[in-house]
């Protein structure tokens, strides 16, 4: 520096102590600058007080020798203490040249620019917050300082500022809110600490209500979440705790509509891996909850982001269990939002849409009647992008459901084959909820949904299929599903038939003056996806024998106690009456006849059948009859639950000009345990009237003699040989025996029933033999 240069009012010792390398000399220089600026401080010269102010900064502060810096750093500060309160009129000139010194690449420089500012602000206390967002960016800067003396200097400034903020009601947030989220993005671990520690500070001021800018800066908050520091994290719950605290206590003045997509975003785990994104998910998902209890239908429209980010979370296992009971409660308080008021039409839909249900219609259920349906239990899925959605209805004020966001997010999952149990679970149970409350709008969706309902059929769990079964049955009987557009619920081109118990034909609405016989007030009736449903399960126990032979009882017996069982029987016979795949009916008769005969959930059935005595029940008969023809022995057993003994006797006559094969005298087999069970206790009595009930022993003494000398021979011979006076078995006068079991309101044609039974047989026959032309004879397999 030159020093011959005029630099007054500082004097030439003033100068040369400035640039002494030694700092007690600066310090000496220091005194003698704060003794002058006081002199002009009492004269009033501020054109004085700028001049040094403008030297100590442009040719101390700014030069370029390192302790002519030093110089004038303490120079500024000494300026400053000597202005005192009226350091405020002078702040620009004196920060500005210290925070450049910030930069400095001398370790030791940037301490006493620290050491400097901290004397500035220390004297000027709330007239530096005009100079707030410099100060910060400065301060931002050195918290990341390496060296450990900068950063301890930068510590206590910053503690010194955090005091003046907290005292102070004039903080201006607005502009400093840009700056806190642009570094809050800060990847570097000092500056994370520092930002979070002052969004503490922020957070703590009553008179500062951050609380309106965080949508600004919480998607920083939960990157900082995730910081590898232990301190970071825990400081990072803290603020975020309190926030949630605030929100809690003021939800009205929350914009949580700004805020709902970052939690989406941070509820979805990109890498599993790492321990600090379980942590952020758990925060988010417990953020989530709130948000959706506290904002109700106003998150609505985000409902599809909020289930892919929750659904997967569900299958979770102890590892993750505060993070799946969260997610649980999301899901639960999420579903709830849904009510009949969101299957309302738009205005515009109303105007412009034709051929859509009516109201009446299309009224969906109470909660009360889902309820059973949604009571029971609830891997994560793992999608290559994480998803985010835009609000269905961000330019509308009324909050609208995102019904077709929320259906392609649920049909996904079960597309997904890595998709857990309980989240498939989950995911029924909200097409089970959606087509309770939303009918007429989720049944635009159900053609594209059918498919999948029907192949999760084949899912491994028992639960995952009884939720499914649930959705479609409820789907078959819904008065929206009731359309007259056949093809577009039909695979087939001819509707099927069928008896609904109200009276009602298919696809309409029961007539409230229709006469309901035999039916229970509560059968539902049945819409044309009913017949879709059952053509198509049938197909699909066709094309998977192991799903037939697994889980087929189980199925037919959950759809009995969702839908009128004698629906189910009688479209299933209808069906299979037209079956091309003779071997695939018989084994689906003898399943169905299974299940007729021995599950608790047809008991009412039972009794329909057991006894001719109405219009509807013989014709029920007579449906189950042509198709049961398939299968011989389940023919005589239907015969048997309805009491025909003579047309059991009369086809069991029949059966010696059938191909007796080991699986035919194995159903003949199965058949005598059955009369050995309580369904058949009525049957056995029946033996103690030998008069009245010839065709009967008739009829068992034909199976009798078809059976080989086996156990279940040993059984049936044994029971027989208990009938009282066996002489009593003579043929009675046929015309007497028909006219004691002549029904009340029709009479079966019997004849024509075995002309059906033997046509049926041929066509099994023929089938046969044109197998056995096909492959070689496995003659063990038969018995002449």
């Amino acid at each position: 520096m030159n020093t011959e240069k005029d630099f007054s009012p500082l004097t030439p010792n003033i100068v040369r102590a400035l640039n002494d390398k030694l700092y007690e000399k600066r310090k000496v220089a220091a005194l003698e600058i704060e003794k002058l600026v006081r002199e002009f401080v009492a004269q009033n010269n501020s054109t004085q007080i700028r001049h040094v102010i403008q030297i100590l900064a442009s040719e101390f502060a700014l030069s370029q020798h390192p302790h002519s810096r030093k110089g004038g750093l303490i120079g500024l500060a000494a300026c400053s203490i000597a202005l005192g309160k009226d350091s405020g009129l002078y702040l620009k000139e004196l920060i500005e040249p210290v925070l450049t010194c910030f930069n400095d690449s001398d370790s030791r420089l940037r301490y006493y620019a620290c050491e400097a500012l901290y004397n500035i602000v220390k004297v000027a206390r709330g007239a530096v917050l005009p100079h707030f967002n410099l100060l910060f960016d400065g301060l931002s800067k050195l918290a990341a300082d390496p060296d450990p003396n900068v950063k301890s200097g930068s510590e206590l400034l910053d503690r010194l500022l955090k005091d003046i903020v907290t005292e102070s009601n004039t903080f201006d947030l607005v502009a400093f809110v840009p700056l806190l989220r642009e570094r809050i993005y800060s990847n570097n671990q000092y500056a994370r600490q520092f930002i979070i520690s002052w969004i503490h500070v922020l957070e703590s001021v009553p008179d500062i209500n951050l609380l309106d800018y965080l949508p600004e800066i919480l998607d920083g908050l939960f990157q900082i979440l995730g910081d590898n520091s232990k301190e970071i994290r825990r400081t990072c719950e803290v603020v975020l705790g309190e926030f949630l605290k605030e929100i809690k206590k003021t939800p009205s003045s929350v914009k949580f509509a700004e805020m709902a997509n970052i939690l989406v975003i941070h509820c979805q785990v990109a890498d599993e891996t790492k321990l600090t994104n379980d942590l952020i998910q758990l925060t988010a998902m417990t953020w989530m909850r709130e948000f959706i209890q506290l904002a109700g239908r106003v998150v609505l429209p985000y409902s599809s982001g909020i289930l892919t980010a929750v659904l997967p979370c569900l299958s979770y296992d102890d590892r993750k269990k505060n993070t799946k009971e969260a997610a649980s409660a999301c899901n639960h308080s999420l579903m709830k939002l849904v009510t009949p008021e969101d299957d309302e039409e738009e205005e515009d839909e109303k105007s412009g849409s034709t051929g859509s249900p009516s109201r009446e219609d299309g009224q969906p259920k109470t909660e009360a009647d889902g309820n059973d349906m949604l009571n029971a239990s609830q891997e994560s899925v793992g999608f290559s992008n994480i998803s985010f959605f835009n609000p269905a209805s961000a330019d509308r004020p009324q909050v609208t459901l995102d019904l077709d966001g929320i259906v392609q997010v649920l049909d996904r999952h079960l597309h997904d084959s890595s998709t857990g149990m309980m989240t498939r679970i989950a995911v029924l149970k909200w097409l089970y909820h959606l087509y309770i409350k939303t009918p007429r709008k989720m049944f635009r969706h159900t053609d594209s949904l059918f498919p999948m309902l029907l192949k999760t059929l084949s899912d491994e769990s028992d639960e995952v299929i009884l939720k499914d079964l649930e959705v479609l049955a409820e789907i078959a009987s819904s008065p929206a599903g009731q359309t007259d557009q056949a093809s577009s619920c039909d695979s087939t081109d001819n509707k099927l038939e069928l008896k609904v118990p109200e009276g009602a034909k298919p696809g309409q609405q029961p007539s409230t003056g229709s006469k309901a016989v035999d039916s229970s007030p509560s059968t539902p009736s049945m819409n044309s996806y009913f017949y879709k449903f059952m053509i198509n399960l049938l197909k699909r126990f066709s094309l998977e024998r192991k799903l037939l032979e697994n889980r087929g009882a189980f199925i037919i017996r959950q759809l009995c106690l969702l839908l009128h069982a004698e629906n189910i029987f009688h479209s299933m016979a209808d069906i299979l009456l037209k079956e091309e795949d003779l071997k695939f009916a018989s084994t689906m008769v003898q399943t169905l006849n299974t299940i007729l005969l021995t599950s608790a959930e047809l008991f009412q059935l039972r009794n329909q059948l057991k006894d001719l005595r109405t219009q509807e029940s013989c014709a029920l008969f007579c449906c189950l009859y042509r198709s049961w023809c398939h299968n011989p022995v389940a023919t005589v057993s239907l015969c048997f639950l309805t009491q025909n003994y003579k047309h059991a006797y009369d086809l069991i006559q029949r059966f010696g000009n059938l191909e007796v094969t080991v699986d035919f005298l194995m159903e003949v087999d199965k058949l005598v345990q059955l009369i050995e069970s309580p369904i058949f206790t009525y049957l056995r009595l029946q033996l103690l009237d030998v008069e009245n009930n010839p065709y009967l022993i008739k009829a068992l003494y034909g199976l009798l003699m078809l059976l080989p000398q086996s156990q279940a021979f040993q059984l049936l011979s044994h029971r027989l040989s208990c009938v009282p006076n066996p002489e009593l078995m003579r043929t009675v006068d046929e015309s007497k025996y028909m006219a004691s079991k002549r029904l009340s309101h029709a009479q079966m044609d019997c004849n024509e029933l075995l002309q059906h039974f033997d046509r049926v047989q041929s066509k099994h026959l023929e089938v046969r033999h044109q197998r056995s032309g096909r492959a070689s004879d496995h003659p063990d397999r038969k018995l002449m």
